[in-house]
């Protein structure tokens, strides 16, 4: 773990070259990925900040923006030495983040992944405010609400009452203007106009259950970066790929970084 100015990042793997930048979800914690790291520090640096406002080590810390976690991260592994990494990834929230990175270009890689990334509306103002609103209502609810109506909020057959007290842990931690600032800047994180093309591979998953829900995402990053390679995952829903079907994402992740760098 290294306390850096704005982040916390936790590292895995250091003893190798290829590095993979990975970013979480809104509504957990940078542990999230745990069922993935030990397969895949193995093979990989893997640096995962803990994105302000939901680092169980800086509690009283609040959430920032996608721009400015994009800029926080790039300006670490610049000043490590790392301009160059093998792959960029996050899910959801995350993905948003990746998304600004690869517009940015402050660093380079081999390939990104943006897993049912969140990608800015466009549309008014005064209507990305009130969305804004809902979508804070909504968490707070959540914030709040019991063990026994989170449970009843999420696929019993997929999630153990574990992963349920889990998430109600993360959501009590996160203060209610860490939740306002997550959720609007999500959804409204600015581009560069106009946005550089990824000088990368760069793959947009998402899960068969979610198609409908990323609808609007999909066609801003095919609009946006018209090069991505869409992948549909059967059967899985949002930000279930490290969670539920760890061997698979790491052997689809690893074999999507192989493949940009060329290695058989």
């Amino acid at each position: 773990m290294h306390i850096a100015k704005k982040m916390t990042i936790h590292e895995f793997g250091t003893e190798h070259n290829d590095t993979i930048l990975m970013f979480h979800p809104l509504g957990v914690w940078w542990d999230i990925f745990e069922y993935v790291i030990p397969t895949l520090e193995k093979e990989y640096h893997l640096v995962i900040p803990a994105m302000p406002g939901l680092d169980p080590d800086r509690p009283e810390s609040t959430y920032t923006s996608v721009e400015d976690i994009a800029s926080e991260a790039a300006k670490l592994l610049i000043e490590r030495g790392q301009k160059r990494i093998a792959c960029l990834f996050g899910c959801s929230m995350g993905g948003g983040v990746v998304t600004r990175m690869l517009a940015e270009q402050k660093i380079e890689a081999d390939c990104a992944v943006i897993d049912g990334g969140i990608t800015p509306y466009q549309l008014p103002k005064p209507l990305t405010y009130l969305i804004g609103v809902r979508d804070w209502c909504m968490l707070m609810i959540g914030k709040h609400a019991s063990l026994k109506a989170l449970r009843r909020m999420v696929d019993p057959e997929k999630f153990s009452d574990d992963d349920v007290a889990y998430i109600r842990k993360v959501f009590a931690s996160m203060s209610s203007k860490t939740i306002w600032r997550a959720f609007y800047s999500c959804n409204n994180y600015s581009m560069p106009q106009p946005v550089p093309q990824p000088p990368c591979p760069v793959q947009y998953r998402y899960g068969e259950a979610e198609k409908k829900a990323r609808a609007w995402d999909i066609a801003y990053i095919k609009k946006t970066f018209p090069t991505t390679e869409f992948v549909e995952v059967p059967g899985q829903g949002h930000g279930e790929s490290f969670t539920l079907h760890p061997e698979q994402f790491c052997k689809d992740l690893s074999g999507f970084i192989k493949k940009s760098k060329g290695v058989k």
